[in-house]
């Protein structure tokens, strides 16, 4: 896979790829509940210009067909201007400036606006801050890790695009980081140099961490590698956390002659270790990281990571928006991430 271009795939693999989700309008309810769209109006408003008993099976009718007013009429901002919620684990994450930045360029040609907002990697803040933007805008991207149930009772019917969470989402669009191709790649890769005995260090974060510990213990099993899953060692998403699961890995299984770590932040810290403890780098031990971040051309060697197009991200967001915006749940669109081979393996 070294010298891959990135790969993007709109083809379709939704099976609800032609759903509606265009956004239920007064008018909508109005019919639904055989009045005028002014008394369905008055009823949201409470202006109190009508029946208590038209009034109570108006607002039951808005809540069973997820009606959600209309944030131009409440004057939050211009009715001309499409405005587009993005919510990010971590703003101090050199990957995310580089995915905003794809979001807020794709929204510009458009002549959209961005709001954006960070859950601070604190996963309990995610459904309120769901809440609170989706009120702001028209349409909501988020690395986001409820699953659907969890998250629909706080959207209130405001389209999603879910960035980098699987393919288990059929009411939503979605962004898909091909993770498993580039792990396999990433395996491919420390193998062909003749590697067999290779740790991982794996981290918390949105995406599935499943999939990478998965992928990577299958191909180390379809190259009988002797590998069990003692030589993935858990890291604080920070070099700090990659220093410190390198260290237990060299302790811990000092023949390993490999290691991959899931994001380049992890490598860079695992690298110092190296160093620490006089472990030469790739001669000792070769290092591949994750996310192709732009610091890394900053440390000695240059790190071989699996480079991942954060800008290209963000504009296939905004492109899934656009399609949510016209009343249709695209099919998702997948990133696969390229081997980019420089001086750590």
């Amino acid at each position: 896979m070294a010298g891959q271009r990135e790969t993007e795939d709109l083809r379709g693999r939704n099976p609800l790829a032609t759903r509606s989700v265009k956004r239920v309008t007064l008018r909508d309810v109005a019919q639904a509940a055989g009045v005028s769209h002014q008394t369905v109006s008055r009823a949201i408003n409470g202006k109190g210009e009508i029946d208590p008993e038209t009034q109570r099976r108006v607002l039951e009718v808005a809540r069973r067909l997820r009606y959600r007013p209309s944030r131009f009429g409440r004057g939050l901002v211009r009715p001309d201007v499409v405005t587009v919620g993005l919510i990010v684990p971590d703003v101090v994450n050199p990957f995310f400036p580089e995915f905003v930045a794809g979001v807020i360029s794709a929204a510009d040609e458009r002549e959209w606006q961005v709001l954006v907002a960070s859950t601070e990697n604190d996963r309990s803040r995610e459904l309120a801050l769901v809440r609170s933007l989706g009120r702001q805008v028209d349409a909501l991207v988020g690395y986001l890790s409820h699953p659907d149930k969890q998250l629909e009772p706080y959207l209130e019917s405001v389209p999603l695009v879910i960035v980098d969470r699987g393919l288990d989402s059929s009411t939503h669009a979605l962004v898909h980081v091909d993770t498993a191709a580039g792990v396999r790649a990433g395996m491919h890769h420390l193998i062909e140099k003749g590697h067999r005995r290779i740790g991982m260090i794996d981290c918390e974060c949105v995406c599935d961490p499943v999939v990478r510990r998965r992928t990577f213990l299958e191909a180390a099993a379809q190259h009988a590698l002797p590998v069990d899953e003692r030589w993935v060692v858990m890291g604080e998403q920070s070099p700090a956390g990659g220093a410190a699961a390198f260290e237990e890995l060299q302790t811990t299984f000092p023949d390993i002659t490999a290691v991959f770590a899931f994001n380049d932040l992890v490598a860079m810290g695992a690298l110092r270790a190296a160093r620490r403890l006089g472990v030469r780098v790739p001669d000792d031990c070769a290092l591949l990281g994750y996310d192709g971040l732009s610091i890394t051309d900053l440390v000695d060697p240059p790190l071989t990571t699996l480079h991942l197009d954060k800008r290209r991200l963000g504009e296939l967001a905004v492109h899934q928006v656009d399609q949510l915006l016209t009343g249709e749940l695209p099919p998702p669109a997948v990133l696969t991430p390229r081997l980019d081979i420089r001086g750590t393996t």
